[in-house]
């Protein structure tokens, strides 16, 4: 049977040139690559058959971004293998948790994301157990040289030399409260109200800001404002115990004994650059300011008042503020490039979204889209259908799937 075109398919082929109508296509095409269909990014997992595992393994299409993780299992098993406590039976129980967790398809969803922090949790503490023979000398001098040189004075000492108890809970509230439970406000925020993908998106990025500041500050070990004031510029060995500085008034003014005790037990004392305070902070910041940009000058007075606090209670000099803030913008600026799936106008919560578009939207030419679909039209579904439903895709990039928006009776 001979297929006729439709009138309006017919002028369009005769008043516009192949050529055009040749890169119309290929434009539908990039657009679509980069939709994603509700049914397989917003639904969570629920399933507990390991065989789904295996299939999407099988259907998975690998690609360079799979590399993360070897990297994140070399850095576990160095992580194991350096760290005294807990014995071999303990940590051979950790292992087969976590294997097992990843064969599950209901828990893989989670583990996968999570699983650069989860490195980052067992290398930090583990530092402590690394061979003084084998780290670096630690830089005493460069800091505060780097101060002085970019300033033209030390900010930390300026800010640290009047002291009052007012300024301490001040600087203790974004310092020693607020910095350990924000990443999990953050990402109950990034759940309920950011696009399908956005949590992912920024376990990913937390994760590995974090293991890259911790491996920096292994290789250049650099001392805090705190030891300046102590020792001075005396040649520092890895002996010295970490010191609370000024968080020490903060525990004379409550009348307990935590951060005295917390921070004498440091892992990593000379773990001062870059400052992960900072980077904490600033990429917080980037990430809700991307779901909720109205609110970015709040995210930014936070980020201020922490960099204070740190340079106040003499535990960071600016420059490593700057450093973390540094750091944290790489990570978030790549995921946003990469992976973060864009917020649409007038979708409050997670649920409201028909589609996601990941990564940095681009001149696509949508005015070109729309002309071209007059001329081809194609139905949602049998886009949707054409796509990937490999749920593994979670880990690393999620290979380029012909998506398209679906309806509400298709995304059920």
């Amino acid at each position: 049977m001979v297929q006729t075109k439709s009138p309006a398919t017919l002028t369009i082929s005769v008043l516009i040139p192949h050529r055009v109508r040749r890169k119309w296509r290929a434009t539908r095409s990039h657009i679509h690559s980069r939709l994603s269909c509700t049914s397989s990014v917003a639904s969570l997992q629920t399933s507990f058959s390991p065989a789904d595992t295996l299939r999407s393994l099988r259907t998975h299409a690998w690609s360079i971004y799979d590399v993360q993780y070897l990297i994140v299992a070399i850095v576990l098993i160095f992580s194991l293998s350096v760290s005294e406590s807990p014995g071999p039976f303990a940590k051979t129980f950790m292992a087969g948790l976590l294997m097992g967790g990843l064969v599950l398809p209901i828990t893989r969803q989670c583990l996968l994301p999570f699983l650069p922090t989860l490195a980052w949790l067992l290398l930090f503490p583990s530092c402590k157990y690394i061979p003084a023979d084998y780290r670096p000398a630690i830089w005493v001098r460069v800091l505060p040289t780097l101060e002085n040189i970019l300033y033209g004075a030390n900010l930390s000492n300026i800010l640290s030399a009047h002291k009052h108890p007012i300024l301490d809970i001040l600087a203790w509230i974004p310092y020693g409260v607020m910095h350990y439970v924000s990443p999990i406000i953050v990402s109950g925020c990034m759940f309920i109200w950011g696009p399908p993908g956005t949590l992912p998106t920024w376990a990913r990025a937390f994760g590995y800001m974090n293991v890259t500041a911790v491996i920096i500050q292994i290789i250049f070990p650099c001392s805090p404002p705190w030891y300046e004031n102590t020792y001075g510029f005396a040649p520092a060995n890895y002996s010295i115990p970490g010191d609370a500085a000024g968080l020490k008034a903060v525990d004379t003014l409550l009348g307990i004994d935590l951060w005295t005790s917390a921070f004498h037990a440091s892992p990593l004392v000379f773990g001062a650059f870059p400052s992960l305070h900072s980077g904490w902070a600033t990429l917080e910041a980037l990430f809700m300011g991307h779901v909720f940009p109205k609110l970015f000058p709040v995210y930014v007075f936070y980020t201020m008042w922490l960099w204070w606090s740190t340079m106040y209670l003499s535990h960071h000099y600016a420059v490593d503020l700057v450093g973390g803030s540094l750091l944290a913008g790489i990570a978030y600026f790549w995921a946003r490039a990469k992976f973060l799936p864009g917020v649409q106008p007038h979708k409050d919560f997670r649920w409201d979204y028909d589609y996601v578009e990941e990564g940095d939207p681009q001149d696509t030419g949508y005015n070109m889209r729309d002309i071209y679909e007059d001329s081809a039209p194609q139905s949602g579904s049998d886009i949707c259908a054409s796509g990937s439903s490999s749920s593994y895709s979670t880990g690393g990039r999620s290979p380029a799937r012909p998506h398209s928006p679906v309806d509400d009776t298709q995304s059920l």
